[in-house]
């Protein structure tokens, strides 16, 4: 019965729907890509994945496609005869996934409306799907169970702020979640908030955190000094990159680093936005706070970014390689109530991370950059001045941070492996 009331408001919400899906493509600048959300698929591309066993990864967005990464590594490594396809939701997203070797094929994930989803079904041809974190859609779920593809849900979690809502709308959740062959959440508390939403107890396990196993090393000073090149910046300068900011919290950066700026004279800040589609936005509070800058896609090659300027960037799929130049950290979507982002991408390279008090989203994860003191918490915009203030006049601090993160990172690795383990029963 959900089944038929569910289809029955999807055909009254798809013209609202496809308009949207106008609407954002046309204000983010992404491509509409409408027959790919529809479900159909260029022979071109179907070309790609002929002849050859496929295995599905769904991950909405940049941070799910970044977490996917070494699961997505190992599959390739196990599984050479298969062929991988990605699907996204975001532009961003897609961007990102299209830089991975290890993927044979990037799609735009269809609308969970019962043809598009039939369509593409028939043309992926999938073995197994694995659907990153918590995206779950009643008819994909559903049609795949009908076609018996095993359907896995991995890396997922429930944060804080979610949890109530989901309880909310169990009743919607939990025909879906009653489609999936297993359940691979990052925690114990994660098992047990999906349980309550109504996933099957028997299909639920604990695997870990995949972002727990990023890849990670000693930055070199050769390294760090050849990618400060790439990137136009002082090779003897103290690099603060400002990542994945959000509406809001650059005024605070931008307020902080002209006033540290001010101070210390070999300062240096690379601004990186979520979203590069408000890099122009962004400029305009740089040209307000009267802060010299210069875009990542207009650098010329020959012209360095001085101290007490900003390299703004206007690109995505380069947030690593910027943490990996850097001698520190602020992770964005922290001092406004977003949820946070990824602190193990800086510790993942001996950076030490300054971070807000909004890590709703990531709570496993700042218990343990905390607990192992690889990063430093503040709770509002006065305490990030103080904090980077700190870091940038002590190597020494820097280095300790550092190297806790990458200790971190050491010791809480394996959940690759065990989701492999889960996937091996399928395939």
């Amino acid at each position: 019965m959900f089944f038929v009331a569910y289809n029955i408001l999807s055909i009254f919400l798809l013209v609202p729907l496809i308009l949207f899906n106008i609407y954002r493509g046309i204000r983010l600048g992404w491509p509409l890509a409408t027959a790919e959300r529809f479900g159909f698929i260029p022979q071109r591309l179907r070309a790609k994945i002929a002849g050859r066993p496929v295995i599905w990864l769904h991950a909405v967005s940049v941070g799910e496609i970044i977490a996917a990464r070494p699961l997505l590594k190992a599959l390739r490594n196990r599984y050479p005869g298969h062929a991988i396809v990605v699907s996204n939701t975001t532009e961003t997203g897609k961007s990102t996934a299209a830089g991975f070797s290890e993927i044979d094929l990037c799609l735009y994930f269809p609308f969970d409306f019962l043809p598009s989803v039939w369509t593409i079904l028939r043309s992926v041809k999938p073995c197994i799907i694995i659907i990153m974190e918590t995206e779950i859609w009643p008819n994909f779920c559903r049609e795949a169970a009908r076609k018996n593809i095993p359907l896995l849900l991995a890396n997922g979690r429930i944060s804080d702020r979610s949890f109530p809502r989901y309880l909310k709308f169990s009743w919607f959740f939990r025909p879906a979640l009653r489609c999936f062959s297993a359940i691979c959440m990052q925690s114990e508390v994660g098992r047990l908030r999906i349980a309550a939403i109504g996933a099957d107890s028997e299909t639920i396990r604990v695997t870990g955190n995949l972002k727990n196993d990023i890849p990670s090393h000693q930055v070199s000073e050769e390294e760090r000094w050849e990618l400060r090149s790439q990137y136009s910046l002082p090779k003897d300068c103290c690099v603060l990159t400002a990542g994945s900011t959000r509406d809001g919290e650059e005024q605070y950066v931008i307020s902080a680093y002209k006033e540290l700026s001010a101070q210390i004279s070999n300062l240096v800040l690379v601004l990186v936005p979520r979203h590069p589609v408000r890099a122009g936005e962004i400029a305009a509070l740089l040209d307000a706070a009267g802060v010299r800058y210069h875009r990542r896609t207009t650098l010329p090659d020959d012209r360095l970014v001085q101290p007490g300027e900003v390299l703004l960037v206007d690109t995505v799929g380069e947030m690593m390689n910027l943490y990996t130049l850097s001698d520190i950290a602020f992770v964005g979507g922290s001092l406004v109530p977003i949820g946070g982002h990824n602190l193990l991408e800086p510790a993942s390279v001996g950076v030490p991370s300054v971070f807000g008090p909004h890590m709703a989203n990531f709570r496993e994860i700042e218990a343990l950059v905390l607990h192992y003191g690889a990063g430093i918490q503040i709770h509002t915009p006065e305490e990030l001045i103080v904090s980077c203030r700190a870091l940038i006049t002590s190597a020494e601090l820097r280095s300790v941070l550092g190297q806790n993160g990458l200790k971190l990172l050491r010791d809480n690795g394996g959940a690759t492996e065990r989701h492999m383990e889960v996937i091996a029963g399928y395939l």
